[in-house]
């Protein structure tokens, strides 16, 4: 087998016996590192060492890798105009936090007749989250169930943060085009 000795330099090929000996004489342990090499590659280190620095390289990997998380919103045909604008607050929170979202509308009973509704219903929701998103699946038809799938843009979503932090606003979840809500409370005085 070649065997390579701690500092990296090319000790020679030899018998494993050798080889084991060698490395027991320095205090270390004989690793194989190719053995589909001919003759297969050894190298004298300290095994606990090879171990620790391989684990941390693998942490640091993981670190770098980005988790991509998909959020489903669920509507209906019939959803009211307050459900859906909540619905949609939902959705551009989570593209805001950098989530894919994926709308999904389901067709129930005699509903299946009204695609065309349902359609213009994702049209709309795209539109509304248009400041934010792009359309990664455009609006389509499985079954009983119609669906897009929006990811979030970051060059539109710097802008959208831009726009609400020169407007003075903190950066918030709002559709595009809602009205402020009241805060006072409505007192009925008639009754």
């Amino acid at each position: 087998m070649r065997v390579i000795d701690e500092e990296g330099k090319m000790a020679g090929i030899m018998s494993p016996i050798d080889a084991l000996r060698m490395a027991q004489n320095r205090g270390l342990d004989l690793i194989e590192i190719a053995p589909s090499a001919s003759p297969p590659t050894c190298r004298i280190m300290d095994y606990g060492k090879w171990k620790y620095e391989n684990k941390k390289k693998a942490v640091q990997s993981r670190k770098k890798q980005t988790v991509i998380v998909i959020k489903e919103i669920q509507i209906r045909p019939r959803t009211d105009q307050h459900d859906l604008e909540v619905k949609l607050k939902h959705a551009r929170r989570f593209l805001l936090d950098g989530d894919k979202v994926k709308v999904n509308l389901r067709f129930v009973g005699r509903e299946m007749a009204h695609q065309d509704l349902g359609m213009g219903i994702l049209n709309k929701v795209v539109e509304n989250l248009s400041d934010v998103s792009q359309v990664e699946v455009a609006p389509k038809s499985e079954g009983r169930q119609m669906f897009v799938l929006l990811v979030p843009d970051p060059i539109k979503i710097k802008q959208y943060k831009k726009e609400q932090e020169s407007s003075g606003a903190k950066p918030s979840a709002e559709p595009k085009g809602a009205e402020p809500k009241d805060t006072e409370p409505k007192v009925n005085e008639g009754a």
